[in-house]
């Protein structure tokens, strides 16, 4: 599993010109997933997310997480971060599970999120075309990936 997680300000999700979620303070979590993922990634990537340290305490300073900092969770399903540009200019998304594997993962991934966050998440729409909008802030963007654990 590879994710992007951006420390934000709000966020939220529109699917064919209709709300469908949002979130205030807290973190938007792209995700995207490969066959050879498994639950132990879901598990891994989930602890790793929510205990990550880069909500500032009171000295200003990336201190708490966004449990801690009492923050909210948006998790949105993106393929494309299995890209692989290594030919050509056209990407190339074999490495990314296709929806049968991909959606039980995703869906698994967003339960063990909130069960560790202590509240839902909120979530896009499983291959949707989405529009999100966002204020990133800091910026604060991490990238994990779960085959790699760096």
């Amino acid at each position: 599993m590879r994710t992007v997680t951006q420390r934000v300000q709000y966020a939220s999700v529109t699917i064919d010109g209709q709300l469908k979620s949002k979130i205030g303070k807290g973190l938007l979590v792209l995700v995207g997933i490969e066959d050879k993922d498994t639950q132990e990634d879901i598990e891994w990537l989930a602890k790793k997310i929510t205990n990550l340290r880069i909500f500032d305490d009171e000295n200003g300073v990336m201190n708490r997480s966004v449990i801690e900092a009492g923050g909210e969770i948006m998790v949105v399903s993106q393929f494309t971060l299995h890209a692989s540009t290594k030919k050509g200019n056209r990407p190339s998304y074999l490495k990314a599970s296709k929806p049968d594997i991909a959606i039980p993962m995703y869906e698994a991934f967003c339960e063990e999120v909130g069960l560790r966050l202590g509240k839902p998440v909120q979530t896009g729409t499983f291959g949707a075309d989405m529009k999100i909008e966002l204020l990133n802030d800091g910026p604060v963007t991490i990238i994990i990936d779960s085959q790699n654990k760096e």
